[in-house]
């Protein structure tokens, strides 16, 4: 009977190590077949729509009036209204997500730091369109009083809620670089007399810089790839100017526009959703193997 229930818990081992791996594989293979589709998706549909409208036009063109005459095509002002926005949702982040990172590794007890990071990290979780609406009756009008003439649509107040958006994920993966920093290197410098902010400052935060780069570089395509919160609160004028005081449009808020179903399918209009979608999956593609690089390039071993 013992030698029965041996030969059958060999066979179940053996048929686990056979189906897992597969399994295990499949689930692997998911992320991959779906990075994929997205591509033969775009492509498919940008390489049409560059058969009509010539693609140095697009790139380098001034005017972006694809729904109204005279049309234009140039998709500068997109993308100049996306980077505006991602500039000032890193200058409100970075700061403030990677100090809230220093105190949670290096000054708060471990209760404290039980309590406040998943009450930070809860920022991740508010839906984007709230974000949208809080910038739009509140932080605008709370600009209007220190900013005169101010607009209801503007890049300022959006790129600012963007930045509260991202600095849950700065300040989390900032703070997990820290934590692994080995113990004996705070120990040693606290030895030869050293503060903790000196420690904090000159010896935490350089052995985990891949990590707080990483983060920084991921946190960056997070605010250029928002949707909602900028097209509630951005508005919808695609222009090239660096006043973030004024209305200006994204790359997601114009998918978002023309994805409302007004725009005949297969027109040169229904293209430019695909050929902007392009351009911004490969901005955010190269910002994620920068990130690869700079964490490899700048990783720390101990």
């Amino acid at each position: 009977m013992v030698q029965g229930r041996d030969i059958f818990k060999n066979k179940r081992v053996f048929i686990l190590d056979k189906i897992m791996p597969v399994l295990l594989f499949l689930c692997a293979t998911v992320s991959v077949l779906t990075t994929v589709g997205i591509i033969w998706t775009l492509l498919g549909e940008t390489i049409v729509f560059f058969k009509l409208i010539n693609p140095i036009e697009f790139f380098t063109g001034t005017k972006w009036a694809p729904l109204i005459e005279p049309k234009a095509f140039g998709v500068l002002p997109l993308i100049n209204g996306t980077l505006m926005i991602t500039f000032i949702a890193c200058l409100v982040a970075m700061p403030i997500g990677l100090a809230s990172a220093i105190y949670l590794s290096e000054y708060a007890p471990l209760r404290v730091r039980k309590i406040v990071k998943p009450i930070l990290e809860v920022l991740a979780g508010v839906p984007t369109i709230v974000y949208g609406y809080f910038a739009l009756t509140f932080v605008t009008p709370l600009l209007q009083t220190f900013i005169p003439g101010l607009g209801l649509f503007n890049a300022l107040s959006a790129g600012i809620v963007v930045g509260i958006m991202i600095i849950p994920m700065i300040s989390s993966l900032s703070e997990d670089a820290m934590m692994a920093v080995p113990k004996a290197l705070r120990d040693g410098a606290y030895a030869l007399g050293a503060t903790r902010l000196e420690v904090a400052l000159k010896i935490v935060v350089p052995a985990a810089l891949s990590g707080i780069i990483a983060s920084f570089v991921l946190a960056f395509s997070r605010a250029i790839g928002e949707t909602m919160a900028v097209t509630v609160a951005a508005g919808a004028t695609p222009k090239m100017t660096l006043n973030p005081m004024e209305s200006i449009q994204t790359m997601t808020a114009y998918i978002v526009q023309v994805s409302l179903g007004d725009t005949p399918h297969g027109s040169v209009e229904y293209g430019t959703i695909f050929a902007v979608g392009m351009t911004l999956f490969v901005i955010t593609f190269l910002l994620n193997i920068f990130a690869q690089y700079i964490s490899r390039r700048f990783r720390e071993e101990y």
